[in-house]
């Protein structure tokens, strides 16, 4: 981000102003908390793609065009003692999923394990806020989703399936988890958007385009995506020579998972299109926790856990690197740096939020910009 045109905004205030909007478009005042406490999370853990710049683009606007149903309507279709499987009904994916994985856990504590399967739902924000509820749990935390068409296949050049993340959430005796939270593409949508608040092209081989060379130019990206004229790249890159037969092959499980085991929808079922008129999105999703204290003594788990993370911070560096990171730790890190500042907020962001402050007659808030 260009400094010069950064705001900081404390995560109280955006807490805040996130419940109101939510509100202001009709979601409950409960489920417009929950909403928000993921985005913000996001915002706090400095996963910039996620967070208060997706309020209005991914959340509001799908809203009025129909494609969210503000009020959540939750369903369980059929339950066993360690499983659950649940129609969203196209409500707030935050809403739905946050139950999902609380009833998992709930679950694991009884039985040992739990997993929910979730058809009919929307983005439900970072997928590791739901494995930080297991891990904070005392857990291990699994979720996935799938999500619009966005990656090629190997040797393929149409967008197929979505950026389907896969997410691990593991506590630790240090003063954070381990959290891998990363989609099954070189990149993501969001990260998209940001380039392209920001004007700037993306690196070679994070998409692909219809003669099979890579494209850079991030503002024309996000509009050919969603013709299908352009598609993002699995893990490991175009081709196979990079190994991206694997991220198109993880990407294919979390397609499958969250979509086979609930009856859901999947690939280009998911585009949000039909008939050129805009339609839910009936994203699925799968949660999973398992008990730790099932196998092992909670906190000889952590000690353990975290011995293999400062083992490999302490390994040998590469010539000129000055650290090694694990999963988790520079979301932390970011916390720590943000924590007193707050969300950092680019001209596109303020813009969004001030549009979004009028429209919902929000005139209590006083922002700096």
């Amino acid at each position: 981000m260009d400094q010069k045109e950064i705001t900081y905004v404390p995560f109280d205030t955006l807490e805040s102003f996130m419940v109101d909007v939510f509100k202001g478009a009709g979601v409950p005042e409960e489920d417009s908390r929950v909403c928000s406490e993921v985005l913000i999370t996001s915002d706090k853990r400095g996963i910039d793609s996620h967070g208060i710049g997706r309020l209005k683009p991914i959340y509001i606007d799908r809203i009025k065009a129909g494609q969210i149903n503000p009020v959540t309507h939750f369903e369980v279709i059929k339950e066993t003692p360690t499983t659950t499987v649940i129609d969203g009904h196209n409500g707030m994916g935050q809403v739905i999923s946050k139950k999902a994985m609380q009833m998992t856990i709930d679950k694991a504590k009884h039985f040992g394990m739990g997993m929910a399967a979730v058809r009919n739902s929307n983005h439900y924000g970072i997928a590791g806020y739901y494995t930080l509820m297991a891990a904070n749990a005392g857990m291990v935390g699994i979720t996935g989703t799938n999500a619009r068409p966005s990656i090629a296949p190997t040797f393929g050049i149409e967008n197929m399936l979505g950026t389907n993340p896969i997410t691990f959430g593991l506590p630790t005796d240090e003063d954070f988890p381990f959290v891998l939270d990363c989609a099954t593409s070189v990149t993501q949508r969001g990260k998209i958007e940001v380039y392209a608040r920001l004007g700037k092209d993306l690196p070679q081989g994070w998409v692909i385009g219809e003669n099979g060379q890579s494209k850079t130019n991030s503002v024309e990206i996000l509009d050919e995506l969603v013709k299908g004229t352009a598609a993002l790249t699995p893990l490991g890159g175009i081709g196979e020579d990079g190994g991206g037969y694997k991220g198109y092959g993880y990407a294919t499980v979390v397609e499958i998972l969250s979509s086979a085991l609930q009856g859901g929808a999947f690939l280009k079922g998911l585009l949000g299109f039909e008939n050129g008129k805009r339609v839910p999105y009936s994203l699925g999703h799968f949660f999973i926790a398992i008990d730790i204290s099932a196998f092992t003594e909670v906190e000889e788990f952590k000690k353990t856990t975290g011995e293999i993370l400062k083992a490999l911070r302490n390994s040998k560096k590469m010539p000129g690197a000055e650290r090694i990171y694990t999963a988790g730790e520079k979301e932390h890190l970011a916390w720590l740096s943000r924590k007193e500042k707050g969300v950092p907020l680019d001209e596109v962001e303020k813009k969004e939020i001030l549009e979004l402050q009028r429209e919902f007659k929000l005139s209590q808030y006083r922002f700096p910009f």
